[in-house]
């Protein structure tokens, strides 16, 4: 059966209303479970993790995200007039309001350390073609280890007094592609690197930070670098305070949707110089990767 669309007229002041909605009230209206984690909040698409802040949302696993429009579009089948008016219906003026949600208070902890690195070695070094003295610099500082119990790669974040606030684990079974940050970790420190020259480049991932530093070794530890673990801007901005030397920033996100929306959106918010750079390929490690096999020269983009 062909759905057909209804017209209906918003007005500016409705579709932002709709925009702008709370999307853990809204989901909460519905009869859905979202769960408190740090700052943001959790909802599951069957089983995989959709998170959200205020009326944004970013899906972990599609690397998608949106605002609450978007979000009931994609979610709850939803054309653009419908998905207005169901949020103005249902929550649209639960803008600024917090949900009625006990916060979930989980100690950050890192997950247990292996003694040997074999695993992770091998799914870096050889799978994700990461360079050798890159990786090694990163293992010495204490910022990758292997876990104990899944043997996944750990990426450590510390905070200014070196002290780790933040953890992201990444799976090192090719045919599992799991990741995820620990529960506590604290987004505003992420796996980042400090320099001491004017610049730093924003990644979504440790792997694609990792893969462009091994593109780009020249003098590479000079610069700043940051793994959002998602697309939030957070660990930017805290890099940004702690480090007043940086004067350039260049936005590295990923070569789809969200990734440039992202970008652009970060942009818009910053009042230094920055640039956006794209990578050739769908992300940075795929560039480092293919660009090995000789399949053809790597061009980077700038925006």
């Amino acid at each position: 059966m062909i759905k057909i669309s209804t017209y209906i007229h918003f007005t500016k002041e409705q579709q932002e209303q709709a925009r702008r909605t709370d999307l853990a009230n809204f989901l909460i209206g519905q009869g859905e479970k979202v769960r408190k984690s740090g700052s943001e909040y959790e909802w599951l698409d069957g089983s995989q993790k959709v998170t959200i802040r205020g009326h944004l949302w970013y899906h972990q696993y599609e690397q998608k995200g949106g605002d609450a429009i978007d979000f009931v579009r994609r979610f709850y089948n939803k054309d653009y007039a419908e998905a207005v008016e169901m949020l103005l219906n249902n929550g649209g003026s639960q803008i600024i309001t917090s949900p009625p949600i006990e916060k979930e208070h989980k100690p950050f902890k890192l997950p247990p350390r292996n003694d040997r690195m074999s695993r992770v070695f091998s799914y870096l070094l050889l799978t994700r073609g990461i360079d050798k003295d890159v990786l090694y610099e990163f293992v010495r500082r204490k910022m990758i280890y292997e876990s104990s119990d899944f043997h996944n790669a750990v990426f450590v974040g510390y905070d200014s007094n070196g002290i780790p606030r933040h953890a992201h684990k990444r799976g090192t079974v090719t045919s599992n592609s799991y990741k995820g940050n620990v529960a506590g970790s604290q987004p505003e420190f992420s796996f980042h690197w400090h320099g001491k020259s004017d610049k730093i480049f924003l990644f979504e991932a440790p792997i694609d930070m990792l893969s462009f530093v091994s593109m780009h070794k020249e003098n590479w530890q000079e610069h700043s670098y940051a793994a959002s673990c998602s697309v939030s801007d957070r660990v930017l901005f805290q890099c940004l305070n702690d480090n007043t030397n940086i004067k350039n920033v260049f936005l590295c996100f990923d070569n789809d949707e969200a990734g440039q929306t992202a970008n652009k959106r970060i942009a818009d918010k910053l009042n230094i110089q920055n640039e956006i750079l794209v990578p050739t390929y769908k992300d940075w490690n795929e560039d480092l990767t293919f660009s090995e096999k000789g399949d053809e020269p790597i061009c980077h983009q700038v925006l």
